[in-house]
């Protein structure tokens, strides 16, 4: 009966997602941007340092960018939020680059949200045993298992070591390969919590596209501190690398139908009229010297009326150009969801194989009623599958058509590549579910090898002597007839010479010719 509640729970949980990825996935919560706990350039830092942050060890603010750690041996850097945070809900977007000159690099970067500030320690430049959850982009490969450059996420409640020797594999509650390292654009990261779950998506950095992000990993039911710091650290060993922060931008998300959070503090009412009163001064005295301008340079025409208006071709093309974009974002939010719905199955999967392992130990066999059951649920979930793909195959037919019919061609390129790369996707999504069945099917259907035919009898020890023996007889009864013919025949050579029937010159050639015999 457990098994069967347990197959009925799996049913359902893929149907939803299914649902999910056919809809449009439900109301998105509210985004609000916190500038409090976020920082980008340009003009980030004018002073050394920077609004709402410190930063400790070896990290660089500049104009643009914070350089956590520069591309030397053994250095630490850090930078924290100065103020706490106490979202329910929230998400990070992290723009970052991680350079070196060597193939791999050392050791990595680290985004945190801890109930304290690491301002320094040996975990990627902050303490260990935090409280919350951190984000590594691990570059060196300590267990060697050649499993790196690697996105680990790692929870701890303040008591937890980390586990450098094998880089977190046994304390890791998601990872997935990235590699981020020398990429020609930046490298994004989006870090959402809602509704206890965190999800991190990854922009490779290939492509100048900020929203082309892939889904990395998701981690249900995570619990962290309700107040904690945002911030993030990197070091380096005895490889270095540059490890380049250009922004972090934090939002507040709400549910939808909730009570959006109160604004900030407005400003007073006499502040108001003054700034418009400054405004409105500032506009009167932008007037006046455009005036004087037009009257000492009369000859100087302004822009042509004309040029103020778009053509209809223009238009034209803006539209197809919008259109293409749209089809183009669904389909990689298509593409997300997907890939999430086949983390989802995998880990449905382990645990129904866990459970029938364990009853098949128990009574035997696993019972076949529960294994068609799975079965048959499995080859639903890619029959589904099959027609997002059939759906997401028109869509590009549809669009690579437009694209033919654009004379302009304007990024066409980069975007059917793209498609290309997702009807790969789908290809192997289709291709992991049905060696998930096939792995799911009985023993008893499972191809046998075939046995062995019997191996013919070895020859005995005294055979082979007696083989032996033989064959040596045989060869010296042999060589004793030669000799004694050769012998014959040269005392018979002499006595005819001897008694005069041949000279001497014949007999040596007759001997030559019974030595050559």
């Amino acid at each position: 009966m457990a098994a069967r509640a347990l197959v009925a729970a799996v049913v359902l949980c893929v149907c939803a997602e299914l649902q999910e990825a056919r809809g449009s996935g439900g109301d998105a919560p509210h985004r609000r941007f916190e500038y409090k706990h976020s920082f980008k350039g340009p003009h980030l830092s004018r002073d050394g340092s920077i609004p709402f942050w410190v930063h400790t060890g070896s990290a660089i603010p500049s104009a643009d960018q914070i350089r956590i750690t520069p591309s030397l041996r053994s250095q630490k850097g850090s930078v924290w939020t100065k103020t706490p945070v106490s979202f329910e809900h929230w998400e990070a977007e992290v723009a970052f680059r991680v350079s070196g000159r060597g193939r791999t690099g050392a050791d990595g970067l680290a985004i945190w949200f801890s109930a304290a500030q690491g301002l320094e320690g040996p975990v990627y430049g902050a303490a260990d045993q935090w409280n919350g959850v951190g984000i590594f982009f691990d570059s060196f490969d300590n267990d060697g298992k050649k499993n790196n450059p690697a996105v680990i996420v790692v929870g701890n409640n303040g008591k937890l070591v980390y586990d450098h020797q094998n880089d977190g594999s046994t304390q890791a509650l998601g990872t997935c390969l990235r590699d981020f390292r020398n990429k020609p654009y930046p490298v994004r990261a989006r870090i959402t919590y809602y509704k206890k779950t965190l999800t991190v998506l990854i922009n490779n950095g290939f492509t100048p596209e900020k929203e082309d992000y892939e889904f990395c990993t998701k981690v249900d039911n995570m619990i962290i501190p309700p107040t904690g710091y945002f911030g993030i650290s990197a070091a380096t060993g005895g490889l270095a690398d540059d490890h380049d922060v250009l922004s972090f931008l934090l939002f507040r998300l709400t549910e939808p139908g909730q009570e959006l959070p109160p604004p900030e503090q407005e400003i007073p009412k006499e502040e108001q009229d003054k700034y418009q009163e400054e405004f409105q001064n500032f506009q009167l005295e932008l007037d006046k010297k455009k005036e004087e301008f037009q009257k000492e340079h009369p000859d100087v025409q302004g822009q042509p009326l004309e040029d103020l208006y778009e053509s209809v071709s223009d238009r034209e093309f803006r539209q197809v150009f919008e259109g293409q974009n749209r089809i183009h974002m669904e389909i990689k939010q298509l593409n997300r969801q997907l890939a999430m719905i086949l983390d989802e199955q995998r880990r449905y999967v382990s645990v129904i194989t866990e459970e029938i392992s364990k009853r098949g130990t128990q009574s035997g066999q696993a019972p076949s009623q529960e294994l068609d059951t799975v079965i048959s649920t499995q080859q639903e979930v890619l029959r589904n599958l099959d027609d997002l793909r059939n759906t997401v195959s028109a869509s590009v037919k549809q669009l690579a058509v437009g694209q033919h019919e654009n004379v302009g061609g304007l990024g066409s390129y980069e975007t059917v590549q793209h498609f290309n790369d997702i009807k790969e996707h789908l290809h192997v999504v289709k291709r992991n579910i049905e060696h998930i069945i096939q792995k799911n099917t009985g023993p008893a259907e499972k191809p046998k090898c075939p046995e062995l035919p019997p191996l013919p009898a070895c020859l005995t020890m005294a055979h082979f002597v007696a083989v032996v023996v033989i064959q040596t007889l045989l060869f010296l009864v042999d060589l004793f007839l030669k000799c004694a013919c050769k012998c014959f025949v040269c005392f018979s050579l002499n006595m005819w010479e001897k008694l005069g029937l041949f000279t001497l010159e014949d007999v040596n050639i007759f001997s030559l010719k019974v030595n050559k015999v």
